[in-house]
């Protein structure tokens, strides 16, 4: 059996906002810092030790894993950072007000650009600054990989195989894995894992800051999924997840 730990960020700055944030690297808001510790102090109550950390580029992943590691008193583990585990790339939404853009564009498309599995937003401009191929923090990777818009498919096509190539292996060396990472890198990987269709996924909404703890057979077949904290609340902040992209009245 195998032990997987999922934990998506906690609230970020744009997040308060309610901005498209996709690879802009922004920081944790004082509600995220909480909810992070939260996390580290739910998994420490329950008695929960893990072996391995993964976390993205994004410095939201990256500060909410130091804290459930502060928390939890294991700021020694080894930590592995991926550019594959990074948010989808919102492309040219980056940056806007999700309730104004379903004012401008209607909520059927920006539900689109949101929830579907294959439509991606509009593409960036090569030469903007957003573009990860433009930024220091990816000199070190093939520009030909970098994007300048994902729909969650092609968010798929690169956490996966991450996963099976990086991932499993210290799964299968019988550790306890904890990934820090984003809405849609988990949602990618959490299709994968559940066997979730293309329809089930748009209607998957995580929460930020909360844990989920999967247990796996051999055959990487879920056997058990259990979310870390109040049931209620966690509800609670999956329909504002769900509500981010509706029109505000």
């Amino acid at each position: 059996m195998y032990k997987l730990i999922l934990v998506r960020h906690g609230e970020s700055e744009w997040n308060k906002l309610n901005l498209f944030t996709g690879w802009t690297d922004v920081e944790l808001s004082e509600t995220g810092r909480a909810e992070a510790k939260a996390a580290g102090q739910g998994l420490k109550e329950l008695g929960v030790k893990f072996d391995v950390c993964f976390t993205s580029y994004l410095k939201r992943a990256i500060h909410t894993l130091n804290y459930i590691l502060d928390e939890m008193d294991l700021a020694y583990l080894p930590v592995y950072k991926a550019w594959q585990l990074n948010e989808r790339h919102y492309g040219a939404l980056q940056g806007l007000n999700k309730a104004e853009t379903a004012e401008k564009f209607g909520e059927p498309q920006v539900k689109l650009w949101r929830r579907s599995y294959d439509v991606p937003p509009p593409e960036l401009d090569p030469k903007d600054p957003r573009c990860p191929a433009n930024q220091e923090t990816y000199k070190n990777v093939n520009k030909k990989e970098l994007p300048l818009t994902e729909s969650l498919k092609i968010t798929v096509e690169r956490v996966v195989p991450y996963f099976n190539e990086k991932i499993k292996p210290e799964l299968e060396a019988g550790k306890t894995v904890l990934v820090a990472a984003h809405g849609n890198s988990l949602r990618a990987l959490i299709m994968h894992l559940e066997h979730m269709s293309e329809e089930d996924v748009i209607n998957l909404n995580l929460p930020t800051g909360v844990p989920v703890i999967y247990e796996l057979d051999d055959n990487y077949e879920v056997i058990s999924k259990q979310y870390v904290g109040d049931q209620e609340a966690i509800k609670a902040k999956m329909n504002a997840v769900a509500n981010q992209g509706k029109v505000q009245k």
